[in-house]
């Protein structure tokens, strides 16, 4: 059998018709900081060793993409490892992106409060789907388990490190609309598996991008193949994104996001383990243990809109100003102005304005340009700038592409 060779996709080949074009967005939902603006990643470390590409029949990367966008796996079980390396100043004092208590300080198993966690180090996930309406996902710790079970219209969260709960209904209808889609995670929990990211990454493809199939791979036993996606735009900071695809039912096993500067891979997701049938029916039935305290959503949507009407006071999120994105595709970047601008005594490329500068200045590189002077933060693959005046810039994309467009902004 004739070993494939990597096949390049012409620009002209990604019509409107294209199924990837075809395919719902997937959201990016899992949110890291970077100096005030949320980015969004998640991913895995190299989930299997390869044991030998195997050899499979030839396929063009136009074919390799249709098989990913009408695979339809209605049940599956696996064990994925997750792994994000963005690779972040370090923080005074331990601070880390992870939290489990709300507003409060007491803890809390809301997947909003949890699966920031995600956001860096190393996790392993355990999930499970049975038709659009089952759904489970545990984060297995060293001696303890955080589950999101979605059984019809009724949605359990428990950490078995605090012995907590959360108890939500499904919107009404959402059983019924969801049998017109694929199976679908619980919204706290996609983009955790390759498919999701998988999706993501192809909605990006257009003229700026090179596609190509690269061989083949073994992954959680499974043939697959390796679709490649490269952007072409040259102040993308990302160097290229793989796909293993399974050979025989075009689901994704595999996810991984390599920086353009080399070394280990910022994102990676890929199966450890992948089972097509259908999963035990007991995974997704849940009933709090004795002693465990439940928070109910209803509960928590009454208190948030308490607090909102005897305070004036706004999301930082919500009071982002005037957000915008420059440029298109690999090297779109996010505008937007800090609430009220960068506070007094706080602007990191001022010389003598106090520790909150010093400790900002030490974590960046100071910068001027026509737009004045400010501060940019990096990391493996976002970076930012926090101009004097309160414009923040931030994107995949190096650091002159953020000057070039706070000059162009001025």
């Amino acid at each position: 059998m004739a070993r494939i060779r990597p096949t390049q996709v012409a620009d002209d080949d990604w019509g409107d018709e294209s199924p990837v074009r075809r395919r719902k967005t997937v959201r990016y939902a899992v949110p890291v900081a970077v100096a005030g603006m949320a980015a969004a990643t998640i991913g895995l470390v190299p989930a299997l060793a390869d044991s030998g590409d195997p050899e499979l029949p030839k396929i063009s990367a136009q074919e390799l993409i249709s098989k990913i966008a009408e695979a339809d796996a209605q049940q599956l079980s696996g064990t994925v490892k997750i792994s994000t390396d963005l690779g972040f100043p370090s923080m005074p004092g331990g601070l880390t992106l992870g939290g489990g208590a709300g507003e409060d300080g007491e803890a809390t198993a809301s997947p909003e409060s949890k699966l920031p966690e995600l956001a860096s180090g190393t996790h392993t996930l355990r999930f499970a789907v049975d038709g659009p309406d089952k759904h489970r996902i545990s984060i297995i710790e060293d001696a303890a388990e955080y589950s999101v079970i979605h059984n019809g219209d009724e949605v359990w969260a428990y950490d078995s490190a605090s012995n907590t709960a959360f108890h939500a209904k499904a919107p009404r209808g959402a059983a019924a609309e969801a049998e017109r889609k694929k199976p679908e995670l619980p919204a706290e929990l996609r983009d955790a598996t390759p498919q999701d990211l998988a999706e993501q990454a192809l909605s990006a493809v257009d003229d700026s991008t090179e596609v190509t199939v690269d061989g083949t791979a073994k992954v959680a036993g499974r043939d697959a193949y390796q679709l490649k996606i490269t952007p072409k735009q040259g102040d993308s900071t990302i160097g290229a994104v793989r796909i293993a695809v399974d050979a025989d039912s075009g689901v994704p096993l595999k996810f991984t996001l390599s920086p353009k500067s080399g070394g280990k891979a910022v994102v990676e997701a890929g199966f450890t383990k992948i089972d097509f049938g259908a999963p035990s029916a007991s995974g997704f039935e849940f009933t709090p243990p004795k002693g465990t305290k439940v928070t109910e959503q209803s509960d928590l949507e009454r208190e948030a809109g308490k607090l909102e009407g005897e305070s004036k006071g706004k999301n930082p999120v919500e009071e982002l100003s005037g957000l915008k994105v420059i440029g298109e595709s690999w090297g779109s970047i996010g505008q937007f102005e800090l609430p009220g601008g960068v506070p007094s005594g706080q602007h990191p490329s001022a010389e003598g304005e106090g520790a909150a500068a010093d400790l900002l200045g030490s974590l960046g590189d100071q910068v001027k340009g026509d737009f004045g002077s400010g501060t940019v933060f990096s990391t493996r693959l976002v970076n930012a700038l926090l101009t004097d005046d309160g414009k923040v810039f931030v994107g995949a994309v190096d650091k002159d592409a953020l000057i070039k467009a706070a000059n162009e902004a001025k």
